[in-house]
């Protein structure tokens, strides 16, 4: 029974607009975390270049590597958010 009425109502007018911001917003995302990400990360590659004593070094690197991998995990996300959205609409449009 309960199935059957949320079969009945239509989804569409309220997904549909949500689908479409995410899609605005993915290109633009990826172009900002694709420019702002290397460049952060080579920032953090020159301190660690000119940093002296050891315990900077060691933050720096630290930094680096904890920039580098939350780049790529956010870019990943991004990436895949795009990959999957056309099944997301795709989906949706066969469960009304």
């Amino acid at each position: 029974m309960i199935h059957k009425l949320i079969m009945a109502v239509d989804l569409s007018p309220v997904v549909s607009p949500v689908l479409e911001v995410i899609n605005a917003i993915l290109w633009p995302l990826i172009a900002i975390v694709g420019a702002i990400g290397p460049i952060y990360c080579i920032y953090l590659g020159v301190r660690l270049a000119k940093a002296d004593e050891q315990n900077s070094r060691e933050k720096a690197k630290k930094d680096l590597v904890g920039a580098i991998v939350g780049f790529l995990v956010i870019f990943i996300l991004i990436v895949s958010l795009k990959i999957a959205l056309p099944i997301l609409q795709d989906w949706v449009s066969r469960q009304v």
